[in-house]
């Protein structure tokens, strides 16, 4: 089970809360690649047929990081004809969703554990209408780039998901993830069609998430990118290929670089060493013997000890 980095609070137990809400939870969601809309549809009963009327959701969507679930539960009851997926990989945010949904009586909710690495284990293509980032971890160190949720590999990820005019809906609250999501949307052939410096004030009304409200409380704001798929056989879309990293050579600031004599034939030279040796053959320079390190560490090493040794006889 992965790792819990959410604060547990007094007499918290994971294992009775997740099979107490496990109603609204999707252990097998590869089972349902593909067939989301319709396998979710409150309307079928426990013998398989449907009721009277529409068969499936209009829409199926997906919050990638629902974290707790407040956003994903109140998008949910805002758009009942629209199955909305939470998705998150914490053990303890996945227990406070499914809670707010059960407790919530929406049958368009359900909550998923797991990442954004394996979504296309889980949708087929063209399954999706929207995918929700809503304040991913930005993972500030350069090492763990791959890790966010924009990094262009998993970018190239989503857009088979999505249906032709669908997007992505990011919002965070760090510049330099949003600097580096724009870079990485343009790289996988996305292209920007909405954005918003404060998404709060021009749309009040939208439904929030805990992190946000935590953050407006303090005075932060939220940026809003909505990028939508550029479709490959329109745009001429290629995925970026691997570019050779450049090469530099350094020359010094007051130094001119030195140019090498022409070489001189290799007869030419013989016969001017020849003479200048009076006919006398050229004495072979050796080339310098490779030091054994290793030997002359262990070398030092015993001799350290050896010394050593001696000081403890003489004190005994």
């Amino acid at each position: 089970m992965h790792a819990l980095h959410a604060r547990l609070p007094k007499n918290f137990v994971l294992e009775e809360r997740l099979e107490r809400y496990a109603d609204a939870i999707e252990l097998e969601p590869a089972r349902l690649r593909g067939r989301w809309a319709e396998a979710c549809w409150p309307g079928i009963g426990a013998d398989g047929t449907a009721a009277p009327g529409p068969s499936r959701f209009r829409e199926v969507r997906l919050d990638l990081g629902c974290g707790k679930g407040q956003f994903v539960v109140e998008s949910a009851r805002r758009n009942p004809d629209v199955l909305f997926v939470g998705m998150d990989a914490e053990p303890i945010c996945v227990a406070y969703a499914a809670q707010r949904a059960c407790e919530s009586g929406l049958a368009n909710v359900v909550i998923v554990p797991g990442n954004g690495m394996r979504v296309r284990e889980f949708f087929s293509a063209g399954e999706l209408g929207r995918i929700y980032l809503n304040f991913p971890t930005p993972f500030p160190k350069k090492k763990k780039a791959h890790l966010r949720l924009t990094y262009l590999d998993r970018l190239m990820g989503y857009r088979p998901l999505l249906e032709r005019g669908a997007g992505i809906r990011l919002r965070t609250d760090s510049q330099p993830l949003r600097d580096f999501s724009l870079t990485q949307l343009d790289l996988a052939g996305y292209e920007i069609t909405w954005r918003s410096d404060d998404v709060r004030v021009e749309f009040p009304d939208e439904p929030w998430s805990a992190y946000e409200r935590k953050l407006t409380e303090q005075g932060a704001c939220a940026f809003v990118e909505r990028p939508a798929a550029r479709p490959a056989e329109q745009q001429g879309f290629r995925p970026p290929q691997p570019q050779p990293a450049p090469e530099f050579r350094h020359t010094p600031r007051f130094q001119q670089p030195v140019q090498a004599p022409p070489a001189a034939p290799a007869a030419e030279e013989a016969e001017e060493d020849a003479a200048a040796s009076g006919g006398e053959e050229t004495p072979v320079i050796e080339s310098k013997r490779k030091r054994n390190w290793s030997s002359i560490f262990q070398k030092t090493f015993d001799k350290i000890n050896s010394s050593f040794t001696a000081a403890e006889d003489e004190e005994i």
